[in-house]
């Protein structure tokens, strides 16, 4: 039997980065690009490389843009990582898995080191393809977990949960990490908002100045632990504005939308060290009409534009940076899982 699975990048909207330190964020899913995962039976147990994985090239140059593109690492590690913790997590669990074998293999067209949660959506698709094949069957939000612990605890990779929730979810979800439900259960409130009436948003990105999100994550765990004020005041900060965004988006006051989005960025760079030419596209997207945050931490954007004249000033000011924007087309919830 041959089981495929599906995942999406995400699209951090507002508070973001404070998920990992017991804020409020809100974020979605969208579908113009995705990861695929298909595992079926075999004889021995068998993880195919994908394009990214490759290590045959036809010159040095192309070696060189596959590392700048992709890194070193590829996505076998992401397989293989997640195939390992699932066989913990199974056994922790006194859970007996059948003996058949497998062959996994994934395709990601999601855009590489830009924060849009490509690496995560790999683990998640195969998650979703190993509770297939051996029939387990795990919570939405200790999905999120299981696939956050494959990258802190597997890879040693620094991440909050937003993304896994997020894409474990699929769609909008308002999500608060109360310090108390964290460490009394080990998840948050997790509520799908309604995607109807929803403001207009776009995404925009550079894949020139696309950086891992981890070497981000790594400076701002060690400064939170070190209890740098700046830092716990800001991650206060990103919550409150997560609280004035749900309000304003649930009451209809879209034009307080702009208004958050450009603070919950211009916290950010307040406290935090920022790549120039990041600050540069959010700064040349606002002169452009439109608002503008971090959508990650690899660089992409994300904000609100008025109208298909707002939308053409925006591409016209972002396009002589190198970047692609687009529309975002916010999943469904389940939707091809």
């Amino acid at each position: 039997m041959i089981h495929k699975t599906r995942a999406y990048p995400r699209a951090a909207l507002i508070g973001n980065p404070s998920d990992g330190y017991f804020g409020k964020t809100i974020a979605f899913t969208f579908n113009n690009f995705h990861t695929d995962v298909t595992l079926y039976d075999s004889e021995e147990l068998e993880i195919l490389p994908a394009r990214r994985d490759q290590s045959r090239f036809s010159s040095l140059d192309r070696l060189a843009h596959d590392v700048d593109q992709y890194g070193y690492y590829g996505g076998i590690r992401l397989i293989k990582a997640s195939l390992k913790k699932f066989h913990t997590w199974c056994k922790d669990h006194n859970l007996n898995l059948h003996t058949r074998n497998f062959t996994i293999r994934y395709h990601s067209n999601i855009p590489a080191h830009l924060g849009l949660a490509g690496s995560s959506a790999i683990i998640t698709a195969c998650m979703r393809a190993l509770m297939a094949f051996y029939k387990v069957d795990i919570p939405d939000f200790f999905l999120a977990n299981l696939v956050l612990s494959v990258e802190t605890e597997e890879l040693g990779i620094g991440a909050g949960l937003q993304d896994r929730v997020a894409q474990s979810y699929n769609g909008m979800i308002h999500m608060d990490f109360d310090r108390v439900l964290m460490e009394q259960r080990g998840y948050g409130n997790y509520t799908p908002l309604n995607i109807e009436n929803q403001p207009s948003y776009y995404i925009a990105y550079n894949t020139a100045s696309a950086e891992g999100t981890e070497l981000f994550h790594n400076n701002l765990r060690y400064r939170w632990e070190n209890g740098d004020k700046e830092i716990i005041d800001a991650m206060k900060g990103f919550a409150r504005l997560t609280d004035e965004f749900k309000e304003a988006l649930e009451s209809g006051h879209k034009e307080d939308l702009h208004r958050i989005i450009n603070a919950n960025f211009d916290l950010r760079h307040r406290v935090m060290k920022l790549n120039p030419l990041h600050v540069k596209m959010v700064e040349t997207a606002r002169r452009g009409g439109a608002s503008a945050k971090f959508t990650g931490s690899g660089g992409a954007l994300i904000g609100i534009y008025e109208g298909e004249d707002g939308y053409r000033r925006l591409k016209e000011a972002l396009e002589p940076l190198g970047c692609v924007v687009f529309k975002p087309e916010i999943v469904i919830q389940k939707e091809n899982q």
